[in-house]
């Protein structure tokens, strides 16, 4: 059962991608409306450095995917779908998968990111900071330089035992914002 609900949050996902709900430029519309990284409530630790401006605000919802390793759960993959916050009817915009990477519906762009900072929260999945490693295409998440996680609810493994190959999906919800270089 649980893996039927990873299977359909995949599944709509993917038919949000073919039926062409892409990334507006309304994640574009945000660099210009807001300040740069001053406008994102991040905990120091997560900051982004200097140099970078906020591009875009994308709010997600989705699952961590755990899998059993050696009698206890472990990460396989996040899965969620993304939308601008400012966009009230909540058009999936961009996806966001296992490498991690984020790709967006709109123009196929993407962006992996590994983590190199996180901020722990209580009964929740860490917010992080991340660096890109690589970006693909020349859309939305074209030369993105950072990613925040912030804003975190849910998503947190379980603390039972696991046996064989049992895979668990968490649901959990946050805020991501990109950043790309100032020049």
């Amino acid at each position: 059962m649980k893996l039927a609900k990873r299977l359909i949050l995949t599944t709509t996902a993917l038919a949000a991608v073919t039926a062409g709900s892409l990334l507006s430029a309304t994640a574009g519309q945000a660099a210009t409306s807001r300040p740069a990284h001053t406008g994102i409530d991040a905990p120091a630790a997560l900051k982004v450095p200097d140099g970078n401006r906020l591009t875009a605000v994308l709010s997600a919802e989705g699952v961590q995917t755990y899998t059993c390793s050696n009698g206890a759960w472990t990460l396989l993959e996040p899965a969620a779908t993304l939308w601008d916050e400012k966009d009230r009817s909540h058009r999936t915009v961009a996806l966001h998968s296992r490498g991690p990477v984020w790709v967006s519906t709109l123009d196929g762009s993407a962006v992996n990111a590994s983590a190199v900072a996180n901020s722990p929260k209580t009964g929740t999945i860490p917010e992080l900071l991340l660096k890109s490693t690589a970006t693909r295409g020349t859309g939305a998440f074209a030369d993105v330089s950072y990613i925040q996680r912030l804003n975190t609810h849910g998503g947190v493994a379980p603390t039972t035992a696991c046996t064989g190959t049992d895979q668990v999906g968490v649901p959990y919800s946050a805020t991501y914002a990109f950043y790309k270089p100032a020049s």
